[in-house]
C-alpha cells in the first residue's frame, strides 16, 4: 500500500522545475507544502516552467487539488508558467472548471476597522428607519382598534379571554412578590431617614403614595415587560417563522386585528386590575416594617395611610397602569411581527421586545410625570 503524499524538486534544464508527486495526496495526509516550491524558485531565477510528473501517483482527492491551487495562485501573473500536461485527467479537469468562472471583484466582505462615524452614521439611520416602524405600526393599531368601536374588528373572543387569563391571574404571584418586596424596601429606606427626626409615622405616606401614585404601576409593567411582552413576540415570532402570519393574509384576515388587537386589549384591561393589586401588597409590605420594626400600630399606620393617599394618586396609578399596558402589548407585538425566519432571530424579537417595552414605559412615566406636576396633581 502507497504511503502518504510526496514531493521530489527534479531540475531537468535552467529553465524548468519538475515537481515529482508520488503517494496518496487526500486531504487526511500530512501533504507537502507549496513552500517548498517557492523556495526552489527563487533560488533559480532562470526557471520559466513548472511542470508536473505523477507515474507514482497512486491516489488523489482535494488535497492534490487544493496545493494546485495554491501553486496557481502563488504564480497568477508572473513569468513562471504551469505545466499541467503531466497530471491526472481529472485534476486537470477540475482545475479548468475551477478557473472558467473567476470570483467576482468585491464578492467577499472587506475586512477593516469601521469609523467611528460611520458607525454613528449607521445607528443614526437605524434609529430613525425604528422610529418609523414604530409609527407606522401604532397607526395600523389604531386602525385596528377603531376597526373594534365600529364593530368590524375580525378576533376570537375566546383568545382574548384566554389572553386575559394568561397576563391576569397567571401573573399574580411574581406580581404580588415583586409589590410586597418593593413596598418592604421603601418602607425601610424612609424608616432609616425618618427615625433621625421621629417622624416614623410617615412611612405610611411614603409608602402608600410612592405605590399608588407611580411604583406599583412601573414595577407591574416591568414584571410583564419581561413576562408577556417577550411571550407575545415569541409566539408572534413562531407564527412568523411557520409562515403562519402570511396565510392569515392569504385568506384575507388582518394580523393587526386577528392577532394584535386582542393581546393589546387584553393588557390594557388587565394592567389597571394588577396594579390594584400591586397597591395592596405594597402598602402591605410597609405595614410589616412598620409594624415589627417602628412600633407603630395597625390602626394607626391604615389611618395615616388613607389620610396621605387621595383619590388623584389612585387615578393617576391607574392610568399609568394601563398606557402600560399598552405600551408592553405594541412592543412585544410589534417586535414578534418583525421577526426575522430563524430561529435565532425569535430570540433576538423577544429581547428587543423586553427593552423596548421597558424603554418605552420609563418614557411614559417621565412624561406622565412632567404631565402632572405642570396640571399641579
Amino acid at each position: 500500500m502507497a504511503g502518504p503524499g510526496e514531493l521530489l524538486l527534479r531540475q531537468p534544464s535552467e529553465d524548468t522545475l519538475t515537481l515529482v508527486l508520488s503517494g496518496r495526496w487526500n486531504l487526511g495526509e500530512a501533504l507537502p507544502s507549496a513552500e517548498e516550491v517557492r523556495q526552489k524558485v527563487e533560488s533559480a531565477p532562470q526557471l520559466r516552467q513548472i511542470a508536473f510528473d505523477t507515474e507514482k501517483l497512486s491516489d488523489w482527492d482535494t488535497g492534490l487539488l487544493t496545493f494546485l491551487t495554491r501553486l496557481r495562485k502563488l504564480y497568477a501573473g508572473s513569468q513562471i508558467r504551469l505545466d499541467s500536461s503531466g497530471l491526472p485527467e481529472g485534476a486537470r479537469q477540475l482545475l479548468a472548471l475551477a478557473a472558467a468562472v473567476p470570483e467576482e471583484k468585491g464578492a467577499r466582505k472587506a475586512e477593516g476597522k469601521v469609523s467611528f462615524l460611520t458607525l454613528l452614521g449607521n445607528e443614526t439611520v437605524g434609529f430613525f428607519q425604528s422610529g418609523g416602524e414604530l409609527l407606522e405600526f401604532v397607526g395600523d393599531a389604531t386602525v385596528a382598534f377603531w376597526d373594534l368601536l365600529r364593530g368590524k374588528a375580525s378576533y376570537r373572543r375566546s383568545d382574548l379571554w384566554l389572553i386575559m387569563e394568561a397576563c391576569g391571574g397567571q401573573a399574580l404571584p411574581i406580581v404580588s412578590l415583586i409589590s410586597f418586596l418593593v413596598g418592604l424596601i421603601l418602607a425601610f429606606v424612609g424608616a432609616i431617614q425618618l427615625e433621625m427626626f421621629g417622624a416614623e409615622i410617615y412611612v405610611a405616606d411614603l409608602v402608600g403614595i410612592a405605590m399608588v401614585r407611580l411604583m406599583a404601576a412601573i414595577m407591574t409593567g416591568i414584571v410583564m415587560a419581561g413576562r408577556t411582552g417577550g411571550a407575545f413576540a415569541a409566539q408572534l415570532g413562531t407564527m412568523q417563522v411557520n409562515q403562519e402570519i402570511d396565510a392569515l393574509k392569504t385568506l384575507g384576515i388582518s394580523p393587526m386585528q386577528f392577532l394584535v388587537l386582542p393581546r393589546m386589549l387584553a393588557l390594557a384591561l388587565m394592567m389597571p386590575l394588577l396594579s390594584l393589586y400591586a397597591n395592596i401588597m405594597g402598602i402591605l409590605g410597609g405595614l410589616v416594617v412598620a409594624v415589627s420594626i417602628l412600633d407603630i400600630s395597625f390602626i394607626e399606620y391604615y389611618n395615616e395611610t388613607v389620610k396621605a393617599v387621595g383619590m388623584w394618586n389612585l387615578w393617576i396609578g391607574l392610568f399609568s397602569s394601563a398606557v402600560f399596558g399598552v405600551i408592553v402589548a405594541l412592543s412585544g407585538c410589534m417586535r414578534g411581527m418583525q421577526c426575522g425566519r430563524s430561529a435565532s432571530a425569535v430570540g433576538e424579537a423577544a429581547t428587543s421586545a423586553v427593552v423596548t417595552a421597558i424603554v418605552g414605559i420609563i418614557v411614559a412615566t417621565a412624561i406622565i410625570t412632567l404631565a402632572t406636576n405642570v396640571l399641579g396633581i
